[in-house]
């Protein structure tokens, strides 16, 4: 009997017959409506894995190539430092030179691609703060390495330049020091009175510290009270020495922010496709229940109903 109720109306529905195909299309099209979510679901869940993996990868030769550079680029501006300050009315140092700040340069670094969490977000309202802070009302100029930091930085009306955005795309040394030298030409012509690089120093992969740092003027060692005066010994002379060691030192600076910025993305990108990750799998547990719930439903409601109809034509 019941392959014929499923082929003709038992006699209860009364007439209803288009209304009770109306609820069972509606259950059926809830329930392709989860599947499909769970398939989209999925789908997103293999990008994120993948897309940590790729991260993770580079973010091993960068983390090895910041770390071999840190303590280098640190001992460096140490010593760039002490000297300046034992140089202090012995000669006169364009790049050292302090004067009244109206026009300041801001590097700032981020990535060229998102999908890395807050970290290019941090970066701007870092930025934005320093200025707020530190220079209002002053004329200010942002020079971009990343393209994502230029145009956040373009829609929210600062004066921005783009000649050194794209060198993420072939990081080298070469590249670096073109923008470094850049920097150092324009402060030494007075087009800057004061330069400060932004970027995330990378500490870990799931932690970045966001700094502003000064680029130029040469920042100097303050000295304690009884500290006596450094006596360098010259070798070649001093002038000589000086023009030849400054620029050098300043490039290697800009260097190790950009490697640290490097490794901070893949981290943070690692990090937060870890995360959209977890959620994915959270979310696919929520739809699997909802569908299984749904289709539970449905197999109750059409058993009922043939049940109902068998008791009905046997009545």
């Amino acid at each position: 009997m019941i392959p014929l109720l499923a082929l003709s109306p038992p006699p209860f529905w009364n007439g209803r017959r288009e209304e009770k195909i109306e609820i069972f299309a509606v259950m059926a099209g809830q329930l392709k409506e989860v599947r499909n979510r769970i398939k989209s679901t999925q789908s997103t869940q293999q990008i994120t894995k993948a897309m940590k993996m790729v991260s993770a990868a580079k973010l091993r030769r960068a983390q090895d190539a910041i770390t071999q550079m840190r303590p280098y680029a640190r001992k460096l501006q140490e010593m760039l430092s002490n000297i300046v300050g034992s140089l202090e009315g012995d000669m006169n140092i364009s790049l050292a030179e302090t004067r009244p700040v109206n026009n300041v340069l801001f590097i700032v670094i981020t990535s060229d691609r998102g999908l890395c969490g807050g970290y290019n977000a941090n970066v701007v309202k870092l930025t934005k703060s320093t200025i707020a802070e530190k220079y209002p009302n002053k004329k200010i100029t942002i020079w971009n390495i990343g393209k994502k930091g230029y145009e956040s930085l373009s829609k929210s009306g600062y004066n921005t330049n783009a000649d050194f955005k794209d060198i993420f795309l072939n990081l080298t040394f070469e590249n670096v020091q073109a923008a470094a030298q850049a920097a150092m030409n324009a402060f030494s012509n007075k087009e800057f009175d004061a330069i400060e690089i932004v970027y995330s120093e990378f500490k870990n992969a799931a932690t970045q510290v966001f700094s502003s740092e000064p680029f130029l003027p040469i920042p100097k060692v303050v000295k304690k009270e009884n500290q006596k005066k450094t006596d360098f010994i010259f070798e070649p002379a001093k002038e000589v020495l000086v023009a030849e060691l400054m620029p050098k030192i300043l490039n290697t600076q800009l260097y190790k922010a950009v490697l640290d910025a490097n490794a901070s993305e893949h981290g943070a990108r690692m990090t937060a496709m870890d995360k959209a990750s977890e959620n994915a799998n959270e979310l696919l547990k929520t739809l699997k229940i909802s569908y299984n719930r749904a289709r539970q439903a449905a197999i109750t409601t059409e058993l009922t109903e043939i049940v109902s109809g068998a008791a009905a034509l046997n009545g």
